[in-house]
């Protein structure tokens, strides 16, 4: 038995089909600066305003994978929570997210493989309407036994 679970975590053997975590979370500018600081890209589509203006997007966009990073804040702190390892992830980038954007990070359980510990997870995150990220996760879930 794990007694050392988080509260919060859930195991493989509580999951079920349809099963629904999200946060929400606005992206400021601090958030785009720190995530080039990190990740070491300084593309000036993030960073310069003046650049950014005359690309595609009309203005500065935040990272796309700083966006894809609020799915992983789900899956490890919510659904399944701590203990979950990632196998893997899909990504469709669908829309621009922007400074100031409220940007609402959905996982939702799709399959769960109980035999090998493994949860499908449909992804995604939107601004307001629009689905600006979607995709799929794969991730080993924590279990109260052992193997």
């Amino acid at each position: 038995m794990l007694d050392n679970l988080p509260r919060g975590t859930i195991c493989i053997e509580d999951l079920e089909i349809g099963m629904t975590r999200y946060l929400d979370k606005t992206v400021t500018d601090e958030d785009i600066e720190m995530f080039a600081t990190v990740s070491t890209d300084r593309n000036p589509v993030h960073l310069d305003e003046a650049y950014a203006r005359e690309t595609m997007f009309h203005g500065r966009i935040a990272h796309g994978m700083l966006t894809a990073g609020l799915i992983s804040a789900v899956i490890g702190e919510q659904l399944p929570g701590h203990g979950t390892v990632y196998l893997g992830q899909t990504l469709k980038f669908m829309a621009p997210v922007r400074p100031g954007d409220r940007v609402h990070a959905e996982v939702r359980v799709a399959a769960i493989d109980h035999a090998k510990r493994r949860v499908t997870l449909e992804t995604h995150c939107s601004v307001g309407d629009t689905v600006v990220l979607k995709g799929e996760a794969t991730v080993l879930a924590p279990s109260r036994k052992f193997d």
